[in-house]
Order: structure tokens, then sequence, then C-alpha cells
């Protein structure tokens, strides 16, 4: 039987959220052990043996470490049994290291699956990012202005005062302007300590978090994960990439990237279908995190597909051998 050479995203699915879960078993042992990197390792060697079952033609990129050289699920690496259809991957093994290493809320697994040329290479520097959720007129607010008036637009397009707005925010020294600047509004911040991607998603539901705006910088490989997963639940985004000297635009001019001013609305950094998965290792507003059981772990998995607009939440308990 010929394998498959279209984007199956139906039948990838389900195998890429094994892919996820796979990650959060292995980094679960480590939650609240203080080691970081261990936690990572687990996580990256748990996710890259699971996609190599995947009967598919994947070349990770977004992956893991470009600056620190990673051995594993590194950008370039080419990943699957080699059949089936050609795909980028863009992955975090584990989004939220020192999350996991001080067991607080929202580390999670995060992959992304897309038709091969369909996600941005993006470099590993930092990126300027804005989200808001679904049912919003298009371009309602922009990167292009303040942080108050991107609080005040959007609830001039809610109809409700500025006050009733809550914004997150990563929290950073960087920030430290910004957060002033949008409280001088009236608005409620929710800050995080890491996990951007997070952050994002949490726009998309602003009914169960309560955030209805996600802005500020982090890493740019970060932003193209949120908006595979924006793509997926709706909502918008924008990001422009933020370059600190020129061997940063170096990295960049070497993924491809020519215009280093270009603000990428979501569907520029997502150009296609894409499916999402993301397993929770630590409890999160998103998913729940790894459970342990007598003789069992159990996680949570939030699967999601461009094409249909379906979110799945699964529920997977496994024996512990």
């Amino acid at each position: 039987m010929t394998a498959p050479k279209d984007f199956n995203d139906r039948m990838l699915s389900l195998g890429l959220a094994r892919v996820s879960e796979a990650a959060a078993h292995a980094s679960a042992r480590l939650i609240g052990r203080g080691d970081e990197k261990a936690a990572d390792q687990a996580a990256v060697n748990a996710m890259r043996d699971q996609l190599n079952m995947l009967d598919i033609k994947g070349v990770v990129v977004i992956g893991e470490g470009e600056r620190d050289e990673a051995p594993m699920l590194f950008i370039g690496e080419e990943v699957g049994t080699g059949d089936g259809p050609a795909v980028d991957i863009a992955l975090d093994p584990l989004e939220g290291t020192t999350l996991t290493a001080k067991d607080m809320p929202n580390a999670l697994t995060v992959i992304a699956m897309a038709p091969r040329g369909t996600l941005l290479h993006a470099p590993d520097v930092y990126m300027d990012k804005l989200a808001v959720g679904p049912g919003y007129p298009v371009d309602v607010v922009s990167l292009d202005m303040p942080p108050a008036e991107r609080v005040r637009a959007l609830a001039a397009a809610r109809g409700c005062e500025a006050s009733d707005i809550t914004v997150c925010i990563l929290e950073r020294p960087r920030h430290e302007e910004m957060i002033a600047e949008v409280r001088q509004t009236g608005a409620a911040i929710r800050l995080i300590t890491d996990g951007d991607v997070a952050g994002v998603i949490h726009c998309a539901e602003a009914e169960l978090t309560g955030i209805d705006m996600y802005m500020g910088s982090g890493g740019a490989p970060e932003g193209v994960l949120a908006a595979a997963a924006l793509k997926c639940m709706g909502g918008q985004m924008w990001g422009r990439l933020l370059f600190r000297n020129d061997d940063e635009k170096g990295r960049a001019r070497k993924a491809g990237i020519t215009d280093l001013d270009r603000i990428y609305a979501r569907d520029d950094l997502v150009t296609d279908d894409v499916i999402f998965a993301a397993t929770g290792v630590t409890d999160g507003s998103i998913v729940a995190g790894v459970k342990r059981e007598p003789g069992y772990l159990t996680t949570e998995t939030i699967l999601m597909r461009s094409k249909t607009g379906s979110v799945r939440r699964m529920i997977y308990r496994n024996p512990v051998k």
C-alpha cells in the first residue's frame, strides 16, 4: 500500500497528540526537582522517539536551541519514517522548564505540524507580539499602537470600559514601561513568569481564562507556535522580529528573512492548515498537569485542527511499568 503524500491532518492529529503526551510523561518525574536541563532533555528524548514513529517526511523548522547547537530536534533535523507527507514541524518539548523545575503552573509540551514550507522559520531572536481572541474586526489593534491605545481600541470593539479589559504580559524588566502604561488605562494585568505560548492561547478562550489580550516581547520561535494555536482556535496575532545586534540579524537572513522590519500577521506565520497539540506537565489554566495515581500517570492534551476549527481535550491514563 502506498503511503499518502498529502497532508492528511485528520489521520496525523492523533499521532501528534501521542508525541506531546510522551514528552509530558517523560518530564513528569522531574517536576519540582530543580533541574531544568534534565527535565528539558527528558522531554526532548521522548518527543524525538515518538516523532520518528510517524509516517511523515518531517523537518524541524522551530526546534531546540539554535544558539546552543542542540544535538536533537535541532532546526533542520529530519524526523519520521520518511514515508508519507512532507511536513514542517514546530515544537517546544517543554515550554516552561523553570516552571517544571519549580512545580509552578502552566508548563506544557507543545508541537505543531503543517505542510512543508508553510511555517515561518523564525530565528532564535526576540519577537514583539500582540494577540487577541476571536470575534473582533480585522486589525482591531496593531503593533504600531502604543499599549494604552491598544487597550482602549479593544474596549471600544467589545463595547466595554478599559477597566474591563485584562492583558497578559510576561513579567520582565523590559516590560516595566508597558505595564505602567497599561495600568494607567485602568485595565488589569495578568503577569506570567514564563510560558508565553500559553499566554497567547489564553486570549482565544477569554470567557474561561479572563484574558482579553496578550502583548510584549518573547522568543520568536514561540511566536510561531502560538500563531499555530490561534489559527486553530480563532483570534488575531501579530509579530515583529527584534534584533539586538548584527549577529541576530545575520541569523534572520540565514533563515531566509530579508525584510527585517516586517510585521507578520497570524496567517503570515502559519500560511496553511496546521495541527497543534499541547499536553499539561504542571497544572494550568489551559490543561491539567500530569497526575500520579497508584500504577498510572494521567495527562490532559488539547488537540486542534485549523481546517475544521476542532478543539479536542483528551485524557490519557497510562500504566506505569
